[in-house]
């Protein structure tokens, strides 16, 4: 029987997670942000106008015309905001965890060791899609939503992550090759 020992430990001494380089999100994802909150900024002006319209007593021109104004300045703003923690938002991958951090106001960083990992999925959204990008989402046990998703990852990027993981995670047994997921080949009809 050998004994339990239970030993402090430095963490001085333990890797920086700080000084890993990371790599930043694709530029074409701050579009993909930009046409959600359009969406918004649409829902939102046409909810106003058919209140407007239907309730025309209920607010006076100034009354409609401040929360206009408020409305495009909270959008202006949101608009800011997003643009400055795009440029915060970035990832990496290491030997063993990956990393993500994002955050403008309050900063967050998650890192989640491979071997805690339980699948590894790849989503694309129709506007991601058109723009050739993809996010990748890591998944731990407990739960039905991802620990981690990384957002506006170009789609072969996301393909090479996901196979990454998925590697890291149910490595090939020493007898075993490794599967290469082929690469889509146009279908041809053969003549005869």
């Amino acid at each position: 029987m050998t004994e339990f020992t239970n030993n402090p430990i430095d963490i001085t001494q333990l890797p920086k997670f700080e000084e890993v380089q990371l790599k930043g999100l694709n530029s074409k994802y701050i579009t993909v942000l930009l046409f959600n909150f359009s969406l918004l900024l649409i829902l939102v002006i046409g909810g106003f106008s058919a209140l407007f319209y239907f309730k025309q007593d209920a607010f006076s021109n100034t009354i409609w015309m401040a929360i206009l104004v408020g409305l495009v300045l909270f959008l202006a703003g949101l608009v800011v905001f997003t643009k400055f923690s795009f440029q915060k938002k970035g990832y990496a991958f290491r030997e063993h965890d990956a990393i993500y951090k994002s955050g403008l106001i309050s900063e967050t960083t998650t890192i989640i060791p491979f071997n805690r990992v339980q699948h590894v999925a790849l989503h694309q959204g129709f506007i991601s899609r058109k723009l050739g990008l993809a996010s990748v989402e890591l998944f731990t046990a407990g739960g039905s939503s991802s620990d981690l998703e990384i957002p506006g990852l170009l789609l072969a990027d996301a393909q090479l992550i996901k196979n990454l993981v998925s590697q890291k995670i149910n490595p090939p047994k020493q007898d075993e090759p490794i599967e290469v997921a082929p690469t889509e080949t146009p279908l041809t009809e053969e003549h005869e």
